[in-house]
């Protein structure tokens, strides 16, 4: 998927000279927590968000000098914090450094650009221009089609829910696929053999849960820790008391 065909069109935005007061106050109103800042001729010269306001002197919350030092050395740096912890209009506030995302990129890029730069939304820009905005909760929207599909759909063949599983398997650089013996009937996962790692347990159930058409799946899966040489049986096994 392609960050346009997920993204916020409807973008709500604020002038660079609108007031502190006006831009909170549009913020609560739309439930919005953060406000691309697009000048008089339409270009994107700012973001304003709630971690622009965690520090306000209002607040009590503004960092002080740590000794006298800083101030000596560092006075062009202290009065960038003190406009942006009094500011009283939103280009004295606002992120000025804006980490934006082309429409047609994909999804995977936005994702890893907004880990990168450690932000929950980034600006959609094409031809040079905002056409929308791709925030965290856009993702979880995104992802809620896919999950809400029924587990309960019919699959062709046990065969091909076996071959997804296994051709899933080998595809992850970290799964044992050759440990690990997959047997399917009427939907129903049957796991088992050996893992490398007890951490690769969880993985596995998962990737054999998220094939299409699986109803069940069991877990038979063992470990064998390589130093003690104990056996570690798969949860499911141990309540039933199997012994290892």
């Amino acid at each position: 998927m392609r960050v346009k065909d997920v993204m916020t069109k409807k973008v709500i935005s604020v002038r660079p000279q609108a007031t502190i007061a006006e831009a909170i106050d549009l913020m609560v109103s739309t439930h919005v927590s953060g406000l691309p800042v697009i000048d008089e001729a339409g270009s994107l010269v700012g973001i304003l968000s709630e971690g622009d306001f965690i520090r306000r002197a209002e607040l009590g919350t503004q960092k002080r000098p740590a000794n006298w030092l800083a101030c000596l050395f560092h006075p062009g740096r202290l009065a960038e914090a003190y406009a942006r912890t009094h500011g009283r209009r939103v280009d004295e506030v606002m992120t000025r450094e804006v980490a934006t995302i082309d429409a047609t990129a994909l999804l995977e890029e936005a994702a890893s650009l907004m880990e990168e730069r450690r932000v929950r939304r980034l600006p959609v820009i094409a031809d040079g221009k905002l056409v929308g905005i791709i925030a965290r909760a856009d993702f979880i929207r995104a992802l809620a089609s896919f999950v809400r599909q029924s587990y309960d759909e019919p699959l062709t063949t046990d065969a091909e829910i076996k071959a997804g599983i296994e051709r899933e398997l080998t595809a992850q650089p970290w799964a044992s696929a050759a440990t690990i013996d997959v047997k399917v009937s009427n939907g129903v996962v049957d796991l088992s053999g050996m893992l490398i790692d007890e951490a690769q347990r969880e993985a596995v159930r998962i990737i054999a849960e998220n094939a299409a058409g699986v109803r069940t799946v069991h877990d038979h899966l063992v470990w064998i820790e390589p130093y003690s040489g104990t056996v570690l049986i798969a949860p499911e096994d141990q309540a039933k008391g199997v012994a290892a």
